[in-house]
């Protein structure tokens, strides 16, 4: 099924026509739910023959189509009504009942003006087989719609709201509806509204009272904020916001309805959103959390290796000393990983530059020997989570290590890590080669009997699902490794 940008391309429609189309669409599901109809979005080809380019189907009723239409043209029993909209720039509504599959469905059309010109017509299916008598929401809520299918058709609707709209929690016709008159008084209110109005404090009627003036007496102490708030909680501005008292936090949107210039009233959609915020909260405490376990790890890792290095300077013996030596070298290495995600709100991190710092520590230490020892680093790791990045720095700084105490003891020359990273059907590999141009391996040389790093290496590979080889080339020595990745959690 071809997608409203699909359909929207192929008809060759402008790119601001399209944004208002898409921003229109972006925002119909309230003009659906409170109709209790499907509404189809019908763009014209440069013919003059109509195909659907969005469909919506409500939330709060049955639907008519069970099918999708996007990308299908419109029926001939329809495309009169459609025509009919498009050149009279007003709502037409069909002069009879459609039937489809023995239900009684009522049809409209509604132009979609942009700038006193037609871009597109909508038309709203309601199901007139599940209509009953209707109650006071439902009589609301329907003169509600109808408010805003004539905004549509004067071209004011949809708004212009703010970025913040798109943070989450963001209310919809179920969750709870205000409607307000144009001096802001509560002309109605759902059950839910209700109920979100009482949870905030406020214990009266909500019919007939100043919903900014009662909320705000619920409010602590004002903030230059409060006055964008008292706006939206007047009806005056097409935009959101959240009213946080001491015994609940409640999200609120509010379009303002127009007829013509005046401004006649708002419907305000609220929500509940006070267990949401504590999720939040919760969630942000553990993040913070683990950022300090990690740099409270990277601490106690630089105490350690502070402690090593202090217990290396003691010993005489040249090998004990080395051995030290590579003790402060290795937790570093591990603590160097804890410090990027020290500094991150999850826990994985972008990898290169945890490379890129342990490779040039450990040419930092062959330089130190008088001899000129360069590397480079080529080809991406990209984002890792912990637990293989801790084992990937492990491995990779045991090989640039051996690689300048051993492929180029005593003489300079150059350490090369090249990286590719590809996804296998079932998890993400990385494939990582460190080449020297050094002495090449020793005759003889055998992993298995390879002294402690080397044993280090095997199998911190082994634990990350890879394999890994040492292969002399015409001028030095090249170890490749494998690591399987695991994968990365969704970001919440």
């Amino acid at each position: 099924m071809p997608t409203m940008s699909d359909v929207l391309t192929k008809h060759e429609v402008s790119a601001a026509d399209s944004d208002w189309l898409h921003r229109l669409v972006g925002d119909w599901q309230l003009l659906s739910d409170l109709s209790f109809a499907d509404l189809v979005l019908w763009v014209r080809s440069e013919r003059g023959d109509w195909f659907a380019a969005a469909h919506a189907r409500p939330t709060t009723g049955v639907g008519v189509f069970t099918e999708d239409l996007v990308g299908e043209p419109v029926v001939p029993a329809r495309a009169r009504m459609v025509r009919s909209a498009y050149e009279r720039h007003e709502i037409v509504r069909a002069g009879q009942t459609v039937w489809r599959d023995d239900m009684p469905i009522r049809e409209e059309a509604i132009p979609v003006v942009r700038e006193g010109s037609v871009t597109a017509v909508l038309t709203r299916h309601t199901n007139l087989a599940s209509m009953r008598t209707p109650s006071r929401l439902e009589v609301t809520y329907l003169a509600t719609a109808d408010a805003l299918a004539r905004m549509i058709a004067a071209g004011a609707f949809p708004q212009e709201e703010p970025e913040a709209e798109l943070r989450r929690g963001t209310p919809r016709v179920g969750d709870g509806v205000l409607r307000l008159n144009s001096d802001g008084v509560v002309t109605y209110a759902s059950p839910n509204a209700v109920s979100a109005v009482h949870r905030l404090g406020y214990d009266g009627d909500v019919i007939g009272i100043k919903l900014a003036r009662a909320v705000g007496d619920l409010l602590p102490a004002r903030s230059p904020a409060d006055e964008d708030l008292s706006q939206v909680l007047r009806g005056r501005v097409a935009d959101r916001g959240e009213v946080q008292t001491r015994s609940a936090a409640v999200m609120v949107r509010s379009i303002p309805l127009r007829e013509g210039e005046r401004r006649v009233g708002a419907v305000l959609l609220v929500r509940d959103v006070g267990e949401l915020r504590r999720r939040e909260r919760e969630l942000a405490t553990k993040d913070v959390t683990i950022r300090e376990i990690h740099h409270r790890v990277k601490n106690n890792l630089q105490t350690v290796a502070a402690m090593l290095r202090l217990q290396a300077r003691r010993v005489d013996d040249p090998k004990g000393r080395a051995a030290l030596d590579d003790a402060v070298r290795r937790v570093a290495t591990i603590a160097s990983v804890h410090e990027t995600l020290s500094s991150r709100l999850d826990d994985h991190l972008d990898f290169d530059e945890v490379a890129e710092r342990g490779i040039q520590a450990a040419l930092d230490l062959g330089n130190r020997s008088g001899v000129r020892v360069s590397g480079s680093l080529e080809g991406t790791f990209g984002t890792l989570c912990s637990e293989d990045a801790t084992a990937i720095a492990m491995v990779l700084a045991e090989l640039v290590q051996n690689a300048v105490e051993h492929g180029l003891a005593d003489r300079d020359g150059t350490v090369s890590v090249r990286v590719q990273r590809h996804a296998r059907p079932d998890a993400d590999v990385v494939e990582v080669e460190v080449v020297d141009d050094g002495a090449g391996l020793p005759p003889g040389f055998d992993p298995s009997a390879g002294g402690l790093g080397v044993q280090i290496v095997r199998s911190l590979v082994s634990d990350l699902g890879g394999e890994i080889e040492w292969v002399p080339t015409r001028k030095g020595t090249a170890v490749k490794f494998t690591a399987v990745l695991r994968e990365i959690p969704a970001k919440r």
